[in-house]
This record gives C-alpha cells, structure tokens and sequence, in this order.
C-alpha cells in the first residue's frame, strides 16, 4: 500500500482519470475498493482517500491519500485529475447531534461536490439511503427525498442529493446509491449491532408484529453496486438507484433467525408504529439529562417501515444483480461483533478533531 508521497517517490505518478473513494476504510468504500480492485480496467486509477491509512483493507495495495475532508488543501488534491468521485465517507448518528453533523459531514460534503465539479470531474457517486423518500414514494430512487424533523444526519443526506440534482440539471453525471441496511465484514454504525443488546433486555418489543421488510444487503453486494456505477456507461444529469440485496426479509425473519443462531431472545409483545414511535421519542428526551445513549430512537422506528423499494432500476440500467445471502453476512458480522463490541455501540460516531 502506497500512500501518496510513498507512490511519487517510486516514480508513480497521479494519472488522470483517477477513480477516488472517499471514507476508503469504512464500510461501504472498503468494499468498493476491493471489487473495484479485482478489475484491471480500473484497478491503476483508484486512489483511495481516508483519515487513517492504517485502517485500509490489508489486500489493497493501490494508492492511499490520507487527510481530512475539512482540509480545503486535501479536497483539491483529491479531485485533481480525478475522473469519478465515490463519496462514502460520512459522519453519521442515529439522532440528534445536528450540529456536529452538518459540520463534519455536510459541510465537507457539499464542499466536495463543489471542488469537484469546479475540476471537471465526470462523475459524482453519492452513498445514501433507501429511506430518503418516505412511503409511497421511496420505490422511485429519483423521488426528492422527504427527511423526518427528528433525523438530523437522514436530512444532511437529502441535502446532498439536492446538490447533486442542481449539478445534474447543468449536465453533470450525478448517481444517487440508495443503500439497504449494511451487514457483513469491517461495519461501522448499523442496525444490527444496536439492535443485539436492545434484545438481550428484554425490552424490545415487535413493531407492527414485525410484519415489516428490513432491506439488509451484505457488504460484498454494496462493493458491487459501487463498481456498477463507476463502470457504466453515461448517465444522464441526476439518477436514484435503490440498491438491496437478492433477498429482503421480514423484520420477524431477521430476528428469529438471530434467536435460532445466536439465542438472543425473541420480544414478548407487539406494539403499532405510533406508540413505538412515541416510546422512543421519550427515550431521546430522557437521553438529554443522562449520560447514556437513549434505549431506542425515531430512526430505528422510522427504518423499520415498509418503504416499499427493490432492485429493478439497478439491474437494468446499472446491470446490478447481488448475490450474497443475508443469513451469511449476518453470521459474518456477529463473528467481528464478539471482537470488537465490548460494550454496545453507540449511536453515534466518534468525533474526531484532528
């Protein structure tokens, strides 16, 4: 692995047509560093950007450039000669912390954008999610996205993709990935690893019977949907592309599945949306005056609805079709969850200064 002064002391020089991923050792870039590494047709231009370079998959031995986003430097550097842009990085929570969002994911991210068309990037690819646009609408990825009030990092999203739409609108190539919900190897903030201790007490009820589909896509799968989109063919202004795995289960089938596997215990009682939606609102509240993640929180509600979307746009235009099973990436991310989950994970990432 070469960072970038490492790869211009041996004579490798920046090329244009660079493939950069941004967030290339978190969840969603690592894996599309790796499936974009396996075809040689783009393996020489991918530059992969992060804040620690010693976090980078072991089996990338490509370009690594090392800085932070804020860093208007950094940012220049990163789309200079750059022909596609992969943004994966983000700094996310579960609730709250509106202000610590806007400044260290969309201020960053719509400063990007920004750089990047004013350097005449090509292609824009933006990681967000199936549930920007809310039921009915949310089966069609190019729908406007619709943030609940009580979801700050969901609305920083959307605010990004409206960017994208006003690029788009100019002529510019701009693709929306709307991702399920992440499971499999190397996960940062997702919905399993909060879930697994909320079950252990006993205290999480089934919402709606758990009746609902939970959309789960297995990392391998997300690497394959980046590299669809970097490969394809031109694109016209803006596009949505819900993407899921080949299978979406009930929200019933993941957890008795994680009661058969793991003997985690299954809930005792069912309650409807509303009152689900209220308990974990007074959750968030009770939150403000202790010193603990809340129990439960609106967005974990709000992700359990039916938004009704599936994978059809991806497999024509992008040529999209996944393949692993989630029963298998499931298994594999509770394998990582015994190493690295000590305690549960907060809901909430790290805030990192420097």
């Amino acid at each position: 692995m070469l960072t970038e002064s490492a790869a211009t002391q041996n004579g490798q020089e920046m090329t244009s047509g660079n493939i950069v991923i941004t967030g290339a050792n978190g969840f969603v870039g690592s894996h599309a560093l790796l499936a974009l590494a396996e075809d040689e047709g783009v393996s020489s231009r991918l530059v992969a950007a992060c804040r620690d370079q010693a976090k980078i998959p072991p089996a990338f031995h490509g370009r690594v450039h090392e800085g932070d986003l804020r860093d208007p430097a950094y940012r220049q550097a990163l789309v200079q000669n750059a022909d596609t842009i992969v943004h994966a990085a983000a700094w996310t929570s579960l609730y709250g912390h509106k202000r610590q969002s806007h400044a260290l994911f969309l201020e960053p991210s719509l400063a990007l954008l920004g750089d990047a068309m004013a350097a005449g990037v090509k292609r824009f690819i933006m990681i967000s999610s199936t549930a920007c646009a809310p039921p009915p609408q949310a089966h069609d990825a190019n729908a406007p996205g619709q943030a609940p009030d009580f979801w700050p990092h969901l609305g920083n999203v959307i605010a990004i993709e409206d960017a994208m739409r006003a690029y788009g609108d100019v002529g510019a190539e701009m693709i929306s990935l709307r991702l399920g919900l992440f499971t499999g190897q190397r996960y940062s903030l997702g919905l399993l690893p909060v879930l697994v201790p909320r079950l252990k007490s006993h205290l999480v009820p089934w919402v709606a019977g758990g009746r609902t589909p939970l959309p789960l896509i297995a990392g391998e799968d997300v690497g394959q949907a980046v590299a669809c989109a970097v490969r394809t063919q031109r694109v016209d202004g803006y596009q949505g592309f819900n993407i899921l795995g080949p299978e979406t289960p009930k929200v019933r089938d993941v957890i008795t599945f994680l009661a058969d596997e793991f003997s985690l215990p299954k809930p005792w009682f069912s309650v409807p949306f509303p009152i689900a939606h209220v308990f974990a609102w007074s959750m968030e509240q009770l939150s403000k005056i202790s010193p603990w993640n809340p129990f439960i929180t609106r967005s974990i509600i709000y992700l359990m609805r039916d938004f009704g979307v599936d994978n059809g746009k991806a497999r024509i235009v992008l040529g999209y079709l996944p393949r692993h099973d989630w029963h298998d990436a499931v298994r594999r991310q509770f394998a990582e969850m015994h190493v690295r989950e000590a305690r549960p994970m907060p809901l909430a990432r790290p805030i990192k200064n420097r």
